[in-house]
């Protein structure tokens, strides 16, 4: 029985029936035959989710085979979409129309659907997360009918479907927004804690701004990156060795030493912190969002309001100061505009999102849950696709449209063909 196994390697599962349809019409039939057979399904991009969104023992359907653009609208910098479509392929396919995705988040390996539907973001106060490009979408509910829906077509739907996580059906593609194609101009460099927090409202002027703090150090490392005329440079053998053998080979054997080590953890961090390096580089805009991650890690992300981050971010460092984790993976700090998608963490508020890592095989919960206790006080929101701990009743605080979305999910799925365990928790009546 082929086993699932999400990237992170937390999560496995053995559906008893794996599927990997080509075309729309052979997902209707799929979902037919399960709701003939009273099967559950649930739907697979990559299987870049922290969290046990896909996890089943009976249908996972894959859409690494419905790939591929289905149409181009130059006029209106349109395109549409197959959702299998993986990130890292699509920003040369639009390229090539004179078109790009208005941003991007620092992983590009994820399916396009898979991504968007877990409220995946990027950075910059000019922008929202991904789902916010999405203007129509095309997905086959549990009764095995395909709703259209957009703006003007059946909008309330459109609302909350854009961020639903798979349980409103299997979405087979979306009309993205898009932008003429654009080079940017990556620059990172080491600063102070201090500095970066003192000088917050000028960096986050920048198109693109984050930043990652090193635990138990003063360090921070700022990455900005603005718009350029100038010619895409050639990746060298400097781009090479730090991203290939110094962040990934040097980190993974120091991640390494950590985990079996547990007295070095906090020295590593450190040293991290120490190493940290300026670099520039100009690229086509999808080859400068992405960051290589060899090394595995499990991760959470939280929404919390923009006004009250640098309270949030001192509290967390102090926090982490204080108890003395084991953690040597930075903490990463981005900026995103508000929204109006229904299950979005980005609902109604202009939003800062603070992500917090740890080696793959270290102890996280504890440390992971300190922080949560911080940003829930502030009416934290999770990342649908990190690990998080929230259960329903906090979720129905935090959100305001939790019980619409919860009425509009059940009047496509009564028998809740598309929930599994974990999204029963967090949905079912």
């Amino acid at each position: 029985m082929k086993v699932f196994q999400n990237w992170s390697g937390d999560v496995k599962s053995y559906p008893s029936q794996w599927e990997y349809p080509e075309t729309e019409a052979e997902v209707v039939e799929i979902v037919k035959r399960a709701g003939r057979e009273g099967k559950k399904i649930r739907v697979v991009g990559s299987g870049h989710s922290f969290t046990p969104l896909v996890y089943t023992d009976s249908i996972l359907i894959s859409l690494d085979k419905l790939s591929g653009i289905v149409s181009i609208d130059k006029p209106n910098l349109r395109a549409t979409i197959k959702a299998g479509t993986k990130i890292h392929n699509l920003g040369e396919m639009l390229w090539e129309h004179g078109m790009s995705l208005e941003n991007q988040g620092d992983i590009d390996k994820q399916s396009v659907a898979g991504a968007l539907s877990t409220g995946t973001h990027g950075t910059g106060i000019a922008f929202g997360t991904l789902a916010t490009a999405i203007r129509a979408m095309r997905i086959v509910t549990a009764s095995g009918e395909v709703l259209e829906c957009s703006a003007s077509n059946n909008p309330e739907y459109f609302e909350a479907a854009r961020i639903a996580m798979g349980t409103f059906g299997v979405i087979t593609q979306m009309t993205l927004q898009l932008v003429p194609a654009y080079k940017l101009f990556y620059h990172a460099t080491k600063t102070t804690v201090a500095d970066c927090l003192s000088n917050l409202e000028t960096l986050k002027k920048n198109r693109n701004f984050e930043f990652y703090y090193f635990p138990f150090t003063e360090v921070a490392q700022v990455k900005i990156m603005n718009e350029t005329p100038d010619e895409p440079q050639p990746y060298g053998l400097s781009n090479y060795l730090s991203d290939l053998v110094l962040e990934n080979g040097v980190f993974q054997i120091m991640s390494t030493i950590s985990k079996h080590i547990p007295g070095t953890t906090t020295s590593i961090s450190r040293f991290a912190g120490f190493a940290v390096s300026s670099a520039s580089r100009k690229c086509r805009s999808y080859q400068a969002y992405p960051t290589v991650r060899l090394v595995r890690f499990h991760e959470m992300e939280y929404n919390v309001p923009a006004e009250h981050f640098t309270e949030i971010f001192k509290e967390v460092k102090k926090c982490i100061d204080n108890k003395r984790f084991r953690t040597h993976f930075p903490l990463e700090c981005r900026f995103v505009k508000s929204d109006d998608i229904w299950l979005s963490p980005a609902y109604g508020r202009e939003s800062a999102y603070i992500a917090a890592h740890n080696y793959q095989g270290m102890p996280y919960k504890e440390y992971f849950g300190a922080l949560e206790e911080i940003f829930r006080h502030y009416g934290g929101r999770p990342h649908w696709g990190k690990i998080h701990t929230c259960n329903q009743a906090y979720l129905q605080s935090a959100y305001p449209r939790w019980q619409d979305f919860k009425r509009l999910r059940t009047s496509l799925d009564p028998t809740g063909m598309f929930l599994n365990g974990y999204l029963s928790e967090l949905l079912a009546d």
